[in-house]
């Protein structure tokens, strides 16, 4: 496995090991003792996968309380993701990073809590994986607008398919800073 720390602060890049041979493919999506050593604050309590077809945006979306940290991996198909560092203290803050994740590289990104978080599918169909720190709880979450000019985001489609919680986000310089992190 290896781990590289991505330009935002907390942001880990995995790439685990892969083994191929003429059957197919094999990996480790997730070791205890291996990812521990990478980040000494991984607590997983609950598992959640989503399968969207081409041209579906799901996000910005974070949580606040309850911050969420999240493992997350594409399984099928590929997509373009997305973090945003929320934290008002950081020098990163408002500032996006991406990563093409798919069943082909099976990169994986460890988001840590701060950060909002999106995706837009790019493949005919994606199953995406992820791993949370802490408890979905529909009260505390909030969603950033996905094509926040201020944020400004460069996605690769123009009409993406959203949901309707999606569709009405709210733009960064909208949020009272208790609704942000505060590090």
């Amino acid at each position: 496995m290896n781990v590289l720390e991505g330009p935002l602060q907390g942001l880990l890049i995995i790439e685990p090991t892969l083994f191929h041979d003429d059957r197919g493919l094999f990996l480790e999506s997730w070791n205890a003792r291996q990812y521990l050593r990478a980040n000494n604050k991984l607590d997983f309590v609950q598992d959640n996968v989503s399968i969207s077809k081409k041209g579906v945006l799901r996000g910005l979306h974070f949580q606040n309380p309850a911050q969420q940290g999240k493992l997350v991996t594409v399984l099928m198909g590929e997509v373009f993701d997305v973090v945003v560092d929320l934290r008002i203290a950081s020098k990163t803050f408002s500032r996006w990073y991406d990563e093409t994740l798919s069943a082909t590289n099976m990169r994986q990104l460890y988001i840590p809590p701060g950060f909002a978080h999106g995706f837009a599918v790019l493949s005919h169909r994606a199953l995406f994986h992820y791993k949370c720190t802490e408890y979905y709880e529909p009260s505390t979450e909030r969603t950033l607008l996905w094509n926040d000019p201020d944020v400004g985001i460069d996605w690769p489609l123009d009409n993406p398919i959203l949901s309707s919680k999606d569709r009405v986000g709210k733009r960064l310089k909208d949020f009272k800073s208790e609704e942000l992190f505060a590090s």
